[in-house]
């Protein structure tokens, strides 16, 4: 069940994102693997620099995975002008 709540999270995570900064692709699936793919990036820079990663279902892993998701549509934007 832990599964689904990730899926959960990271579509509401990537559909913040995906309103903040809206891209072309859009869709129900492309939100829950940005919020994912968001929140393992937003977790490791975290941490990695700041000491604050994706712990759990809270308010700082819930920004820390929007953060993340920016960072990915960002970084999909510069790659996709190239």
């Amino acid at each position: 069940m832990t599964i689904l709540y990730w899926m959960l999270f990271g579509l509401i995570a990537g559909s913040i994102a995906e309103f903040i900064a809206p891209s072309s692709q859009g869709g129900i699936i492309s939100s829950i693997i940005l919020g994912i793919i968001g929140a393992v990036v937003g977790g490791y820079l975290g941490e990695r620099f700041f000491s604050v990663g994706v712990t759990g279902f809270n308010v700082s892993s819930f920004a820390v995975a929007v953060v993340g998701s920016l960072l990915v549509i960002l970084v999909g934007r510069i790659f996709s002008r190239v």
